[in-house]
């Protein structure tokens, strides 16, 4: 299902550019400790899906899962830095075709996004896949993305060129949860921290979703003026949650023994 971004080359050597730096060190451990920790909980679909964040202080560079490795694989070391055109900056390999003409494209495009996570995760998929609104008012986890979702209702196949990459970002506008439909779904994140809080959460409000629209009942949606005071309760500390979330993750995978900083 993968394809290879024939076009891209190799200029590994990023002159004078330093990219050593110890924020760039500690966003590359970040950046692997989320494609261990989706790996954990089963977001990935084998070498296909992808993770981006901007190179921190290189606004027109981005790290990128190499392709042709599990989620599971990738590591610190491992990680692409990737230009805007195609040329893999620093790292050995290179990027999934449809990874790079999403992530360049929506980095490029929407500077706000400083990571941005696709994944073909199961439940949050399978919303995908159902007429009409995906993530329904149901339930506080859902209320964390309450006015904060988009939907892209007209799939178009593999994204193998730019403009497919342009129509996607175009299609997440001003949300931070893209729901592609018949496909996926894109969390974009002002850091790594907030894309994994959000990635983590969503797969959640929608695994609970579909439990309670399996029971065949009707179904109880939270009032709107409640779950916009919810939505706001919730985003006041966001922020900083989230960086106590992956904090702790990290945590726990290096009690574990996973190697992901190496």
């Amino acid at each position: 299902m993968a394809h290879t971004l024939s076009s891209v080359s190799n200029a590994q050597s990023a002159g004078h550019r330093r990219l050593d730096s110890d924020e760039i060190v500690q966003a590359r451990i970040e950046l692997a400790a989320c494609f261990q920790l989706a790996a954990q909980l089963g977001f990935e679909e084998g070498i296909c899906n992808h993770f981006s964040a901007v190179v921190p202080g290189h606004d027109d560079l981005f790290f990128v899962n190499p392709y042709g490795y599990a989620f599971s694989e990738v590591t610190a070391s491992r990680l692409l830095i990737c230009d805007f055109d195609g040329n893999v900056i620093e790292g050995d390999g290179k990027p999934e075709a449809t990874a790079f003409y999403i992530h360049a494209r929506l980095h490029r495009l929407m500077p706000r996004v400083k990571a941005a996570f696709h994944t073909h995760m199961p439940n949050a998929t399978a919303l995908c896949l159902l007429e009409g609104p995906p993530l329904l008012w149901l339930g506080q986890t859902a209320l964390k993305f309450y006015g904060r979702t988009a939907v892209d209702e007209d799939y178009n196949g593999l994204a193998l060129d730019q403009s497919e990459g342009d129509r996607i970002a175009a299609a997440l506008g001003d949300a931070d949860i893209l729901f592609l439909k018949n496909h996926g779904v894109m969390v974009a994140g002002a850091s790594i921290a907030e894309a994994w809080d959000d990635l983590y959460y969503l797969e959640r409000a929608a695994e609970v979703q579909l439990k309670a629209m399996s029971a065949n009942r009707p179904l109880k949606p939270v009032p709107a003026d409640i779950a916009q005071r919810a939505y706001e309760q919730m985003r006041l500390g966001d922020k900083e949650s989230a960086r106590a979330h992956l904090d702790s993750a990290m945590r726990e995978l290096r009690r574990r023994g996973v190697a992901f900083e190496t």
